[in-house]
């Protein structure tokens, strides 16, 4: 639907973010480490193994022995990192890069990185209660990011970004527009397609947690919708 490509926002607190870029490269290495890390139950033992499933996390159902990789309590994180295919790991880093670096500058490395995996956990949970009998593994970072959207959003909402619509088509539209609309068509396809092979509740549980742990994350001063945050 629509494709970051820049924004052009300069950071203000920090020369580089650093955890922006490591996550990225962990993204990337589990990707790659996977490919050439070939056990005996091939692709699927990995997706199961690692992914989230929500009846094997809520004691419903039980993986096989030669399934089974982590505790099912780690799989809320460990899926976090897993990506069904190169497209689907290449869109998720493509938000990160665009919009993580300046999340990132308005929180702090050590902020930015815990901020980061609760809104995955959120994004985990909320799929895992709307989905709770469930035998499909979930993974991706999409979660993560989607808090990572909700709080640039609250921070940068009439920043110009630029990006592909449908994409081909070029765009240089506020955030507020371009964010908005993507928040928008996940909430209208979590109603339409709960039961689809993406995770759109895991999209709506990331984004809920951003929103709300964004102001407490952010540095003192730091504004949101153009009003500064003093408490």
């Amino acid at each position: 639907m629509f494709v970051p490509l820049h924004d052009g926002v300069p950071l203000r607190f920090m020369r580089a973010p650093y955890v922006t870029y490591a996550l990225i490269c962990a993204c990337f290495g589990v990707y790659l480490g996977l490919l050439a890390w070939r056990p005996p139950s091939g692709e699927v033992g990995i997706m199961a193994g690692f992914g989230m499933i929500p009846s094997v996390l809520f004691g419903t159902a039980q993986l096989p022995a030669d399934l089974l990789q982590v505790p099912a309590w780690l799989t809320l994180f460990s899926n976090i990192l897993l990506h069904a295919s190169f497209a689907h790991l290449i869109g998720n880093m493509l938000f990160l890069w665009v919009f993580g670096d300046n999340v990132e500058d308005a929180m702090g490395h050590l902020r930015f990185l815990l901020f980061f995996f609760l809104c995955g956990l959120a994004g985990s949970l909320a799929h895992a209660l709307m989905n709770p009998e469930s035998e499909q593994p979930l993974i991706g970072a999409s979660g993560a990011i989607s808090g990572v959207i909700a709080s640039y959003l609250m921070l940068y909402p009439q920043v110009r970004i630029w990006g592909l619509a449908f994409k081909w088509i070029p765009l240089h539209i506020p955030a507020m527009y371009a964010l908005g609309a993507w928040i928008l068509f996940q909430f209208i396809s979590a109603f339409a397609d709960p039961q689809g092979n993406v995770g759109w509740w895991a999209h709506l549980g990331g984004l809920g947690a951003g929103a709300a742990l964004t102001p407490i994350f952010i540095h003192r001063g730091v504004r949101l919708f153009g009003r500064p945050v003093t408490g």
